[in-house]
């Protein structure tokens, strides 16, 4: 008989996949971070530094205030735990899906981007100047390369040729990314110095053998899912993952489930933990995994959420950098953050109230979950701006 659940269930499923409703430790350890890497298998990246850069957030939002470099050394140290390269989008990932990932760096080496053609075949021996140096030297920034090539002018990056050719050996698996410096630009190395000896000894995976192991760690990850959404995690082309989809049930893994009121087939891990409730808060950031789809976010928690940070301000609706407050098992708030590193403060340039939460409940737990991320950050306040639906109840229990 197929399985029903209510929204509220669906909602406890994912997030019990997705790490959260755990108690937080007093000082989380590398053990703990590889509990919420095993069960999100990727932290998605951003450059965008206003509060925190995002690949920190979510182990805060899951473990509490934890030492951030546990995950500087899990991707920047040996024994590495996560690599860079792109998943849903520019992430660390499992170092343990590296080769379920090949075969698309191989699909990435028969799609040159245009500029990248160009220098294919006008500079058909840079690749090869370049890869001796990383091999040379390595690891290397773009700016450590040693190079007589001058920046192109006009592109929005502003690459020169020699950037280009970093990136283009990375984007197919020729170099890898061995840590970023505390500029965040990418250290480039050769994957045989930077992977674990038993990822680079690993067999490759077929293609189709690949996107089932990519399937089977997005349905762990999502607890319960549409097929578009199974997609989504990785990034993997929709037809070939509903074949992948096709296998897990076919193996008993995953099993059909009707969800009251979704529209698009269900499916639930067989596996999946089943909570009756969802304890503690968290500030969830824009690219953490539990919310980067944001058609996912829209049907399993009602939130309809845009970042703000790629809008024009005058058509921004709540902010700029804005974070999903999570209490209990739904979408509570949202606020826009900014660290002020030179006034030792967390401001909340802005804080809403989403339908129907409890607002002086949502505002006392709100306010304890930012006290708590400003000391995580080492800011001594918090300073709440009297802009948004919540700001005046926030503002008097801050």
């Amino acid at each position: 008989m197929t399985a029903h659940l209510t929204q509220a269930q669906a909602r406890r499923v994912a997030l019990a996949a997705q790490g959260f409703g755990r108690r937080a430790s007093a000082a989380p350890t590398t053990r703990q971070l590889q509990r919420v890497l095993d069960r999100t298998a990727q932290f998605q990246i951003d450059s965008v530094n206003v509060c925190v850069r995002a690949h920190y957030v979510p182990l805060f939002a899951r473990l509490g205030a934890y030492d951030r470099g546990l995950l500087d050394r899990a991707g920047n140290a040996a024994p590495r735990r996560v690599f860079e390269f792109w998943g849903h989008a520019a992430s660390l990932i499992d170092v343990d899906l590296q080769p379920a990932l090949r075969f698309r760096m191989a699909e990435h080496a028969q799609r040159p981007w245009q500029a990248m053609d160009r220098i294919l075949r006008e500079q058909p021996g840079l690749l090869d100047k370049v890869m001796a140096q990383v091999a040379e030297r390595g690891p290397l920034t773009a700016r450590e390369v040693e190079h007589e090539q001058e920046r192109i002018p006009g592109g929005w990056w502003n690459w020169s040729d020699v950037k280009s050719a970093l990136e283009w050996l990375f984007y197919i698996g020729e170099l890898t990314s061995a840590g970023r410096n505390t500029q965040f630009e990418r250290r480039y190395d050769l994957p045989s110095r930077v992977l674990p000896a038993r990822i680079i000894a690993a067999p490759t995976p077929t293609e189709e053998e690949a996107r089932l192991i990519l399937a089977r760690r997005a349905a762990a990850a999502l607890g319960v899912f549409t097929p578009a959404w199974l997609a989504e995690y990785f990034y993997t082309d929709r037809a070939r993952t509903a074949t992948a989809l096709d296998g897990l049930v076919a193996s008993g893994e995953v099993e059909p489930v009707v969800v009251k009121g979704w529209k698009d087939p269900a499916y639930l891990w067989a596996d999946a933990a089943r909570p009756r409730r969802i304890e503690g808060d968290a500030l969830v950031a824009p690219f953490d995994t539990l919310v980067f789809d944001r058609a996912r976010l829209l049907q399993v928690f009602g939130t309809h959420y845009r970042i703000g940070l790629y809008t024009p301000r005058a058509e921004r609706v709540h902010g700029y950098y804005v974070y999903l407050f999570l209490s209990g098992d739904r979408i509570a708030a949202r606020v826009d953050l900014k660290a002020d590193r030179r006034a030792s403060a967390l401001l909340v340039q802005s804080s809403w109230l989403e339908e129907d939460a409890p607002e002086a409940e949502t505002a006392a737990r709100l306010a304890a979950e930012l006290g708590r991320m400003a000391d995580w950050l080492q800011l001594a306040d918090v300073v709440v701006n009297d802009h948004g639906t919540l700001a005046a109840s926030l503002r008097s229990v801050v």
